[in-house]
């Protein structure tokens, strides 16, 4: 069903993105990305690190970092409850890189018997660090 959607993306800090005009969403599920458009049916969805993507009326497609949350997907809006949540202009690729960096090296450690560290917590790091860089590249490569 061809029409637009709105948008709301929210962490406990801050409204991130309000939009009334987007054409498709797309974004992490828990249990696989899922996509958006309107009129689709009502659900209830947690949601895993990742990047989401929107369409705007102009066609053009915004990316937003979400780390974890809840997504309530109703046939005209699409609200997301993010833990939090970054657009692209807010993503630091310095920061980023360093995050990376430092996750890799306490991952490496845990392997290497060297450092007894949170695997899960160095692991969720490592994915946070990824997914922000990803939506940087991908900026850079358009």
């Amino acid at each position: 069903m061809a029409g637009k959607i709105s948008l709301e993306i929210v962490t406990p800090e801050r409204i991130v993105i309000s939009v009334d005009e987007a054409e498709m969403i797309v974004s992490p599920g828990e249990l696989g990305d899922f996509g958006v458009l309107k009129g689709h049916t009502p659900f209830l969805t947690s949601l895993r690190t990742g990047s989401l993507r929107y369409l705007t009326s102009g066609g053009q497609e915004k990316v937003v970092f979400i780390k974890g949350g809840f997504a309530e997907a109703l046939p005209n809006k699409v609200t997301i409850l993010a833990d939090a949540a970054e657009t692209r202009e807010e993503i630091d690729l310095k920061r980023a890189e360093e995050a990376k960096k430092r996750a890799e090296k306490r991952l490496d450690d845990y392997v290497s018997k060297q450092e007894e560290i949170d695997l899960e917590r160095a692991r969720a790091a490592y994915q946070r660090a990824e997914a922000r860089l990803k939506i940087v590249i991908r900026e850079m490569i358009k």
